[in-house]
């Protein structure tokens, strides 16, 4: 049996309740590990702690592909700008992980796939910025229709793009919650997906073998063919396990 890729899934740090306890935690839905095992890979959660670039880099040498996972606002004063009244509370030493990490993968070419927030983290460490409330931009609440769950929207993919070819299709219906999106493309970042409206949904950059970053949530829908192409590019990385 050939050995299965190890990828690492950023996780969240919130305040959570389960049995008895109220403590804050180190957790991540369970449908990222699934759709990472379903892919064909070995899921491992990557805390928030302090790491240097250095450090993340050793990390990573460890790993054959990373996820950055959704989740709360980035903090927008990482790229100069006030919050809006709509923006979440700060998880600012996610923010420094994760944009550590987005460093030291490019510096190793670790497969990444970038998932909602985690798109917008990677646009942010390359020096892009973001809209922090779309719904004062495109007018309505199509990127988050259902209130605490996923809706559904269309996305169009580039076709000839990376992102085409991992996920087979130009044109489909996806997963959907967030509330801001890419304004100013970050260094090096080429969009390959827009919605209807022209959000950018998904970017890659094409001097770096396998680098995604979609808008949308793929480990939410029946759809894992992202999966499928981040563990296939982290096969030839792969560690025995």
């Amino acid at each position: 049996m050939s050995a299965r890729p190890i990828i690492g899934i950023t996780a969240y740090e919130e305040q959570a309740r389960w049995n008895q306890w109220d403590k804050r935690a180190s957790l991540l839905p369970a449908s990222y590990v699934h759709s990472v095992e379903a892919a064909g890979g070995v899921a491992m959660l990557i805390p928030v702690q302090e790491l240097s670039v250095e450090d993340a880099r050793r990390l990573l040498s460890r790993l054959d592909g990373v996820v950055l996972s959704g989740g709360p606002d980035v903090d927008p004063g990482r790229y100069g700008a006030d919050a809006h009244a709509a923006t979440s509370v700060p998880r600012s030493e996610r923010d420094e992980l994760e944009a550590t990490l987005v460093e030291a993968a490019r510096r190793e070419q670790l497969p990444t796939l970038a998932i909602c927030r985690g798109l917008q983290v990677l646009n942010v460490a390359r020096g892009g910025t973001l809209l922090q409330h779309l719904p004062d931009v495109v007018g309505d609440a199509s990127h988050a229709p259902v209130a605490n769950d996923h809706g559904l929207h269309d996305v169009r993919v580039q076709p000839g793009t990376l992102l085409a070819k991992a996920v087979g299709w130009e044109r489909s219906g996806v997963p959907t919650a967030h509330h801001q999106a890419i304004d100013r493309l970050g260094e090096g970042l080429v969009a390959s997906a827009w919605a209807d409206d022209g959000t950018i949904e998904g970017v890659e950059d094409p001097s770096i073998p396998f680098l995604l970053g979609v808008q949308w949530h793929p480990e939410a829908g029946d759809d894992l063919s992202l999966f499928h192409a981040l563990v296939d590019s982290a096969m030839s990385r792969s560690h025995v396990v």
